[in-house]
């Protein structure tokens, strides 16, 4: 009896022993978490950019007649370029200036006369400085702006005057791949105080504008 007893016993060990080997489930190697590097803004940069102006205009006719203020608003169109530095703590500094063509076509008459012209065209050089959200640039800008007008006392002659003075401003850029990205831009510019001067008579002006634009650039 005892005999029997132990190899069943035996048998018995067996099948446990035979069975948990074959319910243990087979081991797969665990794929390793691969962390992406966030994006750097740093490099060179260029672009194209279109937009709205409005451009308010204070102009002071000669003596014995009343100023008059107009708006000279229309579309704006061009490029821009710079470079940006981004730093440890994802404050990124730059330089950005753009070039821009003025699509407008304003008509003045005043008391000694009609006036025609507008700005045709427009540009700036700016410190950018921002912060880094990975692919989402938000900065804020401010620099040195001008612009260019040419007007036509109908009947009596034409001129044209250069204004300087600043702009400042924010906005934020995307980026849409790993060179190209997205931008809008708000900017006030003042561009100061000048004069057209038309021979028979000179008129002092006094333009300040606010601009919407938006962007596509390329990041080298």
């Amino acid at each position: 009896m005892r005999p029997f007893i132990t190899i069943t016993f035996s048998l018995l060990a067996g099948t446990a022993s035979a069975g948990g080997a074959i319910s243990t489930p087979a081991a797969y190697p665990v794929a390793a978490h691969v962390e992406t590097a966030p994006y750097d803004w740093s490099g060179r940069y260029a672009g194209i950019a279109g937009g709205y102006g409005w451009m308010d205009g204070y102009f002071e006719p000669p003596a014995g007649y009343p100023p008059t203020e107009d708006p000279l608003n229309g579309t704006v169109l061009g490029a821009f370029a710079g470079v940006s530095a981004q730093f440890d703590n994802n404050l990124v500094l730059g330089i950005d200036g753009d070039v821009e063509y003025n699509i407008q076509d304003v008509t003045v008459t005043a008391q000694f006369g009609t006036f025609t012209g507008g700005a045709d065209w427009q540009g700036s050089a700016r410190l950018r400085l921002g912060y880094a959200f990975d692919r989402l640039l938000i900065y804020t800008t401010a620099g040195w702006a001008a612009t260019h007008l040419e007007a036509e006392y109908i009947g009596v002659s034409t001129t044209t005057a250069s204004f300087h003075g600043y702009t400042l401003g924010a906005g934020m850029d995307h980026a849409v791949t790993d060179r190209i990205f997205g931008r809008i831009d708000y900017r006030y510019n003042d561009f100061g105080t000048g004069e057209l001067d038309f021979g028979a008579a000179s008129i002092g002006a006094d333009l300040t504008q606010h601009t919407v634009r938006f962007g596509l650039g390329v990041k080298f």
